[in-house]
């Protein structure tokens, strides 16, 4: 149930929408497996099985996005159309020119498209109708973008911002290494990267291990920032914090699952459970750490 990653954007304050009406809006793009001829296929499908596109608890939206993807190496379709070349050479008596070839490689792809495996990755999404966060479980950027554009397409007027914080986080995590104060209600874990911010972009990393105030203050003097630091949050979540706002490894701590609901009936009611404990965990978590680096910036009038 847990995300593993955080991407995170801002809802429009003015925008509100209503489970159903939801729904409705995202049956637009609902999944359909592609036909035998598409590299891609991407759709909203049931974040839990059997239910519909939207998965409401208390005012928390859940949705998952489906990507499909026909598995055709390059160097498969390459591969086989060397040899179609070869054989179209024997027959015309010299080599295909290059409009030639790359005729060759498309008519090749289309005939090994209809058998080529078939892969599919579900990307969650969670809309906090309450507070005005959308989250995306992603680590990778082409990822989150994915899920925007689909949004895009689905929801009209598009009630998605960017999230700006008036503290550049790799400025904000250096000092809180330098001064060895986290921000309240924090705590600093044992993984840290700092990189350089000259061309070099040299980079040292402590895994598993705490960085000395010392070594701090060595690296930044030759000129770098920290731009990865393991933290906790009120020893409930550990994660680790980029200088992009990302927020990645999210783990949830021990406390927290001693605290899961134990007089859930069944399954329906244990995942309800699951996802009211985590959105409430992590909604807290966000704003926790906007406000530890200066709070949300103000649009320019």
């Amino acid at each position: 149930m847990w995300f593993k990653n955080l991407k995170i954007f801002r809802l429009a304050p003015a925008w509100s929408i209503s489970a159903d009406a939801l729904e409705a809006a995202l049956q637009k793009h609902a999944f359909r497996p592609g036909n035998s001829q598409e590299m891609q296929s991407l759709g909203w499908v049931a974040p839990r099985e059997g239910g519909g596109l939207v998965h409401s608890v208390d005012g928390q939206f859940l949705l998952s996005l489906r990507a499909e993807k026909k598995l055709l190496p390059a160097t498969v379709i390459n591969q086989v159309a060397r040899a179609k070349a070869q054989d179209i050479e024997e027959q015309q008596g010299y080599k295909p020119g290059r409009k030639q070839m790359k005729e060759i490689k498309e008519q090749v792809t289309d005939e090994l498209l209809p058998k080529a495996f078939t892969v599919y990755r579900d990307t969650r999404v969670w809309l906090d109708t309450r507070r005005h966060w959308l989250v995306i479980d992603a680590a990778a950027a082409a990822k989150s973008d994915e899920v925007l554009g689909v949004l895009a397409k689905s929801i009209e007027p598009f009630p998605v911002l960017p999230l700006h914080v008036e503290m550049s986080p790799a400025s904000a995590m250096t000092s809180w290494l330098i001064a060895d104060e986290p921000p309240a209600g924090f705590s600093v874990d044992q993984d840290t990267e700092l990189r350089s911010t000259s061309e070099s972009r040299a980079a040292v990393r402590y895994v598993r291990q705490s960085i000395e105030i010392d070594d701090v203050r060595k690296h930044v003097q030759a000129g770098k920032q920290c731009t990865r630091l393991a933290l906790t949050w009120a020893d409930r979540v550990s994660f680790v914090l980029t200088d992009g706002l990302d927020i990645k490894r999210v783990t949830p701590l021990d406390v927290l699952k001693e605290n899961q609901d134990s007089a859930a009936q069944n399954e329906d009611e244990q995942f309800d459970s699951d996802m009211a404990l985590m959105t409430g965990e992590l909604a807290r978590l966000i704003e926790g750490m906007v406000e530890a680096l200066g709070g949300e910036k103000k649009a320019a009038l």
